[in-house]
């Protein structure tokens, strides 16, 4: 199931901010579900990076993508883009909220840690509390441990823009700018270098094999 979500992670056409404020527009003003649709899955990148901080504690982490992705559908009913706030930043503490009430709640349920030499300890009971903790810890747990080692095997333009995409949440547009060249060219150096990253994980993790 993981491999059929990256591959459909591939497909997404990242937005320019022009792109994406045209769909709220369409979205709150019109009603368009069309819209509402290609704003979920703009951002569902967003949601593989929070539940990817907890691979190392579940059994399957697309379960943390599910439940990410409800709180992805939450916030996009939620949100006020005529306020000015970045939607990112909205929407990451509901993504990330709702993946971590379903982890304490499987974990209070009896969930042993996959591989722990302590048969007392459950994976909630690591699980950080809600405050400013949770930001190192999403970085410092997975994305750093495993995504990261495979960004700085990528070409050198590939490593850049997924860099600036997924860590530094740029967008498709300021990184072209900055590039001095086209959003195409910057969206087919975004495709190759996630499939280039499948590769890589599917050959040297085993959660990313179905």
């Amino acid at each position: 199931m993981l491999n059929s979500y990256l591959a459909e992670l591939e497909k997404i056409k990242l937005l320019t901010p022009e792109e994406e404020h045209a769909l709220w527009q369409a979205y709150r003003e019109q009603d368009d579900e069309s819209a509402r649709t290609a704003l979920i899955e703009h951002y569902q990148p967003l949601v593989f990076r929070e539940a990817m901080a907890y691979y190392w504690v579940v059994p399957d982490v697309m379960d943390c993508v599910q439940e990410g992705t409800v709180g992805l559908i939450e916030a996009v009913e939620r949100f006020d883009y005529t306020k000015g706030v970045a939607f990112s930043l909205y929407a990451v503490h509901r993504v990330r909220g709702r993946i971590l009430d379903y982890l304490r709640k499987e974990g209070k349920g009896g969930t042993v840690l996959s591989g722990s030499a302590d048969d007392d300890e459950y994976w909630w009971e690591q699980l950080p509390d809600e405050g400013p903790s949770i930001e190192s810890a999403v970085e410092t747990k997975a994305f750093q441990q495993v995504v990261v080692e495979a960004l700085e095997r990528l070409p050198g333009k590939e490593r850049h823009v997924m860099e600036q995409v997924y860590l530094a949440d740029r967008s498709i547009a300021s990184v072209a700018g900055e590039l001095d060249t086209s959003n195409s060219y910057i969206h087919r150096l975004h495709r190759q270098g996630i499939k280039r990253l499948r590769g890589m994980l599917g050959r040297t993790r085993k959660f990313w094999n179905e």
